[in-house]
């Protein structure tokens, strides 16, 4: 916002006071008198315009400040101490005016106040105004005059510490307090001399009320630098578009889906130089798109700079970070009447969520234990009827349930003897003695690494019509056992019975192994 410029008319104004002044130096005539009435009736008129222009900016001000407290607040105190400087002065002034109008015309304050300058019949007469600016001082430096040229410059001098150094060049104060000033003989005078001294009262009253326009300019020039201040710094943009911004665009049944909602701008005649790992990334309306291939899975972040052209002109750059998931994909079929966990044996399971980092899965089991495994886990349970494993998504802030599965709990199901590859029926004589051990087998359908040992088991067999019948630990035929064997003939029938199997949860009573000797 630009400051507010005199026009044409006012400044028509300030020259015919100047060419008034310099008449009056060589003739006080009734036409010039007469003139500075109405030159001070312009002036007057012009003063209050521009008072009115002035509370509109101060309006508008007020009404950003209350919009964005913190950003406008400082030119905002600038501003009113603008405001309370220049009304101070222009109160001196006032008061200073209305007085040597009331010791000139010998009435009260308030009469002086209501009296137009049309009016004064001493308008004509400096006898009184030049005592009472002077104070029986040769220079005026006594006088209301040297009191006058000490408030203005004070004045000057404060309100222009209100705005940057650089912007008081454009500043223009109409009050110039140093001169140089000289009379109509060319003789040099001070402030004081020029402007009072043996000066009607029509032209210091008018004089005067131009100081006003003066400072009201000032004033109006300073406010107006403050507030286009505000937006100084503002970038300028020519599209807005909303945009919506979630905190995350994956959302578990049961959590909260959040999301930044707003308007936002952008210039689309200057794109903006991204780079990010050093690469520049292309942009075209004033929007960059980033695409990169999704190799190694799990959390991946980028970081990269911006840079755009300041408001100033100057590039400005800005430094950003930002994450993503990578997951792998996959598909998950599982048989529901098939959750079942065996007693006192390591199963190892696999947990897995959709876009959550494996290190931030936290199971726990109702009974027994789970314990991570390399990329598995590993579930230990006594024999029961149900444990149930339920899954916790832990990042470090906050917990969230994922879900729970509930497994059946079985006792892991008894192996099977053999001996020379065969669990009963026919068998070469020569087969069961290179075999000489009997063999703990688990069923086929049974996956898991599991190993049991023979324990214990008795050896039965018939000869010469009599049983004949032997205990043995281990697994291995003893050599008595061995001789009975090599001893028998084609289809005697050997048992191999009470083969107790030790495993992980306890020893087990396996089947009878019935044998004909081939």
């Amino acid at each position: 916002m630009a400051g507010y410029k005199e026009t044409p008319r006012q400044k028509m104004i300030a020259m015919m006071y100047l060419v008034l002044t310099a008449l009056l130096a060589l003739n006080v005539s009734v036409e010039i008198i007469e003139a500075f009435v109405s030159v001070n009736h312009s002036i007057e008129n012009t003063n209050e315009n521009l008072k009115s222009k002035i509370e509109e900016t101060y309006a508008r001000f007020e009404q950003q400040h209350l919009l964005n407290e913190a950003k406008v607040g400082p030119f905002w105190d600038k501003a009113k101490e603008a405001r309370q400087l220049s009304d101070d002065l222009i109160k001196f002034i006032d008061e200073t005016k209305y007085e040597v109008i009331s010791k000139s015309e010998k009435i009260t304050i308030d009469e002086a106040r209501a009296t137009p300058l049309g009016k004064i019949s001493t308008r004509d007469k400096y006898d009184v105004s030049t005592n009472y600016f002077f104070g029986g001082s040769q220079d005026g430096s006594k006088g209301k005059a040297g009191e006058l040229k000490i408030e203005i410059e004070d004045f000057k001098t404060k309100i222009l510490n209100l705005v940057d150094e650089n912007k008081r060049a454009n500043l223009k104060f109409g009050m110039d307090t140093e001169g140089p000033f000289y009379d109509a003989s060319g003789k040099k005078q001070n402030w004081e001399q020029h402007n009072f001294y043996h000066v009607i009262l029509a032209a210091n009253v008018t004089f005067l009320n131009k100081l006003i326009a003066d400072i009201r300019n000032v004033e109006s020039d300073i406010v107006s630098s403050l507030y286009s201040s505000i937006s100084a710094d503002d970038y300028k943009f020519d599209q807005v578009a909303p945009k919506v911004i979630p905190s995350s665009k994956l959302v578990f049944q049961g959590d909260t889906y959040e999301a930044e909602i707003m308007v936002a701008a952008l210039d689309s005649k200057q794109n903006p130089e991204v780079f990010i790992g050093g690469r520049q990334i292309p942009a075209s309306g004033g929007i960059a798109k980033y695409t990169v291939s999704a190799g190694a899975t799990g959390l991946q972040t980028y970081r990269g700079t911006i840079k755009v052209q300041g408001p100033d002109g100057e590039p400005k750059d800005y430094s950003f970070e930002e994450s993503y998931f990578v997951m792998t994909p996959s598909l998950t079929v599982a048989p529901t009447k098939m959750n079942v966990l065996y007693a006192n044996v390591d199963n190892p399971i696999s947990i897995s969520a959709s876009g959550i980092p494996e290190s931030q899965i936290q199971p726990t089991i109702t009974s027994g234990t789970i314990r991570r495994d390399g990329k598995e886990w590993v579930v230990r349970v006594p024999l029961g009827q149900k444990a149930t494993i339920s899954v916790v998504h832990n990042d470090g802030k906050t917990q969230r349930k994922m879900g729970a599965a509930d497994f059946r709990i079985k006792r892991v199901p008894d192996p099977k003897a053999y001996i020379a590859n065969t669990d009963g029926g026919p068998v070469q004589k020569n087969m069961l003695l290179a075999a000489r051990a009997i063999i703990p087998r688990m069923p086929e359908d049974f996956d898991f690494d599991l190993q049991f040992e023979i324990v214990s088991y008795n050896f039965a067999g018939v000869r010469g019509g009599d049983m004949w019948e032997r205990a043995a630990t281990g697994n291995m035929l003893t050599q008595e056992m061995q001789t009975f064997i090599s001893n028998c003939k084609r289809g005697e029938r050997i048992w191999i019975e009470n083969i107790i199997a030790r495993g992980p949860d306890g020893n087990r009573k396996l089947g009878t192994i019935s044998l004909t000797v081939q």
